[in-house]
């Protein structure tokens, strides 16, 4: 059962993977959380390490397409400035949102990463639609009010997961750690 909330790896922070490790991985595209993976939920600007590190993603010819539940006006408006592309409403824990991104980019889910801050929703529907994940640590330590209860859902799974995956389920500074 826990398994299927298991992330892949657990890095810092979404900008401390390099375009260098996604291709050492055969990753061609990176899908992202929003709120808290790429931007604080109460923060829709960024900051200009979010920038560099998109950059280096476009230099590298690998796109970052956000996957996010908010619905559509809010995710157009948080990643206009970002130039991203997206899809809203992805329904995650499910894998609506993974599949258009698939079919969108006639990418297998092989060479997909998902980066996200929750177990509930980025990993398990990622782990779900077969694509390798990364969890990060969540930009702000608040969370919008719909979030609350899922992080409570988190920590308690967390815990199970350390137990059952204990050198697995540790933070590292990249993929390759």
């Amino acid at each position: 059962m826990y398994q299927n909330y298991k992330p892949t790896w657990m890095v810092e922070a979404i900008y401390d993977i390099t375009p260098e490790q996604l291709k050492q991985h055969g990753i061609k595209a990176v899908l992202t959380d929003l709120d808290n993976t790429l931007i604080a939920w109460n923060n829709p600007d960024g900051t200009k390490e979010l920038l560099e590190w998109i950059d280096s993603m476009r230099i590298a010819d690998i796109p970052v397409i956000v996957v996010s539940n908010n619905k559509a006006s809010r995710v157009a408006r948080a990643v206009k400035q970002l130039n991203l592309d997206y899809v809203s409403r992805a329904m995650k824990p499910f894998q609506r949102g993974f599949k258009q991104v698939e079919k969108r980019y006639q990418l297998p889910k092989e060479s997909l990463i998902m980066v996200g801050d929750q177990l509930m929703t980025d990993i398990r529907g990622a782990n779900r639609a077969g694509i390798r994940t990364v969890l990060v640590k969540p930009i702000v330590e608040s969370d919008a009010w719909n979030t609350k209860f899922n992080r409570a859902r988190e920590r308690r799974v967390m815990r199970k997961l350390k137990q059952v995956y204990p050198e697995e389920m540790k933070w590292r500074n990249s993929l390759n750690d």
